[in-house]
Formats: C-alpha cells, sequence, structure tokens
C-alpha cells in the first residue's frame, strides 16, 4: 500500500500543479493595472458606477473602454460632426 502511495503521490502533485497554473492564468488576466483603475474612477458615467456595482469591474471598465473608443471616433471626424458622444453628456467627479 505504502509503494503504491510513493507511485501516486508525485502524480497527483504534477496534476494539481497544472490544474494551479490554469487557475493563475485566468486570474492574471483578469487583473486591472492601477492606472486603469484611477482613469475609471475619474472620468466614469453614472451608467458605468451602476455596472461596477452590479457586474464588478472588468464589465464596468468594458463599457468604460466601448464609450471612450466611441469618443475618439466621433473626434476623429471633425468638428463639424453632428453625432455627440456620451462623454459630453456624463457628470464629471471633482478631484
Amino acid at each position: 500500500m505504502q509503494g503504491l502511495a510513493v507511485v501516486l503521490f508525485p502524480v497527483l502533485l504534477m496534476l494539481f500543479a497544472l490544474a494551479m497554473e490554469r487557475v493563475e492564468y485566468r486570474l492574471r488576466r483578469l487583473t486591472v493595472r492601477e492606472q486603469e483603475v484611477e482613469e475609471f474612477l475619474d472620468q466614469a458615467s453614472q451608467d458605468e458606477v451602476a455596472t461596477l456595482a452590479a457586474s464588478g469591474f472588468p464589465n464596468a471598465l468594458a463599457r468604460f473602454n466601448r464609450r471612450r473608443r466611441r469618443g475618439r471616433r466621433g473626434a476623429a471626424d471633425g468638428p463639424d460632426s453632428t453625432s455627440v458622444g456620451e462623454d459630453d453628456q456624463s457628470p464629471r467627479r471633482a478631484s
């Protein structure tokens, strides 16, 4: 019985290490830089803050980044563009 434990323990240990590596990879993908958090808190709209409270930071940050990309496209169209981005309508947080 002890011989079986000696043979199985290294195999089980390696399987556990591989499983933890997969967990670590997923967690690493979900991490957010401090700069992104500060920028979000400074420029987020009320809808994005509500998304943060309801769904967590990754979803709120994705919504924030989509809004910023739309705003950049509107600014790239020129000053006579008729589209108004959400950036102009969102309340700003005082620093």
